[in-house]
């Protein structure tokens, strides 16, 4: 890896962990809110978990303000007690957990060797154990073609994974998700019914450029790279090749749901195009901003929002409250406000 992309990481672990304390410092709810939030049954759709045995990334590059945020991150990470406490404490009926090899690979960007299949069997296994509580999503690397393909299919069928966590570039190669190299991953998902978790991913020569704005300009760079991998998918066919496929991108993404919600072929996501046409694409919460959760429901409508908040990298407190708060803003009915809670994250991992 070049001395820019090192640096470009040690710089995004700093200004994240910087933002991290301030996303818990948050106006009290109403009490009314409260009582409103009782009855949602909320199922967070974005979450990051690693599992012990795993070598995280060194911080010993990290700026110092930022080292205490990540190592308790890190520590969370690997927990899984913190993993099941978060559930309790958080206000929430379960999570839907992803490991991203971003924790895990060394200074040239490659993660250690087959460790997709051994995360996949650990994901496994810990949803196993905690079945209704966890529900895991598969990690392949989306641009490995027909290994990626083939890893995503044993992980659903033989361990019972209910999608798949990709990165939203391979910045390495300058491949963004729906480029050819990612045709195989995509066409088993769809066949398989499982959906897609777009992440967001740092890339250097955005991050070089925009991070010297502070750390909301290191999420607008990942936050653009996650919307470009939406606009390819859409301007790429990958959809036409793949006509069942669903994807969900982060609130990060958000600038590129606008831009192809109002132009072009991209209108075909909004709310009120035919339901064939607007079937594929969905958003997270993360942020639980109770204006861009009711942009979100008025672009895509309410059965394509999904509740997510980036555990452990955020963690939320009063989410019910928030949520409530945030959904009675959007105008939805309880039975919509259900929908965004929990009921799409379920039927979209197919569970009854």
């Amino acid at each position: 890896m070049s001395a820019d992309n090192r640096s470009s990481r040690r710089e995004f672990l700093g200004a994240l962990g910087a933002g991290v304390a301030a996303a818990g410092a948050l106006a009290a709810p109403s009490e009314a809110t409260a009582q409103g939030s009782a009855s949602l049954k909320i199922v967070d759709f974005h979450n990051h978990y690693m599992g012990p045995g795993w070598t995280l990334t060194n911080l010993a590059s990290v700026p110092p303000p930022a080292r205490p945020a990540w190592e308790k991150i890190n520590a969370n990470l690997q927990s899984e007690s913190a993993l099941l406490t978060s559930v309790e404490s958080a206000g929430i009926a379960a999570r839907v957990i992803n490991t991203p090899t971003a924790f895990i690979e060394d200074s040239d960007g490659r993660p250690p060797q087959d460790s997709h299949r051994r995360i996949n069997d650990q994901m496994a296994a810990v949803c196993a154990k905690h079945s209704g509580k966890l529900y895991g999503l598969a990690t392949v690397d989306a641009f490995s073609g027909d290994t990626a393909a083939r890893e995503l299919t044993r992980a659903v069928k033989e361990l019972g994974l209910r999608g798949v966590f990709v990165e939203s570039a391979s910045p390495k190669n300058d491949l963004l998700l729906g480029d050819k190299e990612t045709r195989p991953m995509l066409k088993a998902a769809a066949d398989l019914g499982v959906p897609v978790f777009v992440h967001p991913q740092t890339d250097p020569q955005l991050h070089k450029r925009l991070s010297r704005t502070g750390r909301i300009g290191v999420r607008l760079a990942r936050g653009t790279i996650n919307s470009a991998a939406l606009v390819n998918m859409l301007e790429s066919g990958a959809f036409d090749e793949a006509p069942k496929l669903q994807m969900v991108v982060t609130t990060l993404a958000f600038g590129g749901l606008l831009l192809a919600g109002g132009f072009g072929d991209g209108a075909r996501i909004r709310s009120d195009a035919p339901a064939l046409t607007r079937r594929h694409v969905y958003v997270d919460t993360m942020g639980i901003n109770p204006v861009a959760v009711r942009a979100a429901v008025d672009l895509l409508g309410a059965d394509h929002v999904l509740m997510g908040t980036d555990w452990p990298i955020i963690e939320e407190k009063s989410v019910p409250e928030r949520l409530a708060k945030a959904l009675a803003h959007s105008g939805l009915n309880a039975a919509e406000q259900q929908m965004v809670a929990g009921g799409n994250a379920l039927r979209l991992l197919g569970v009854s």
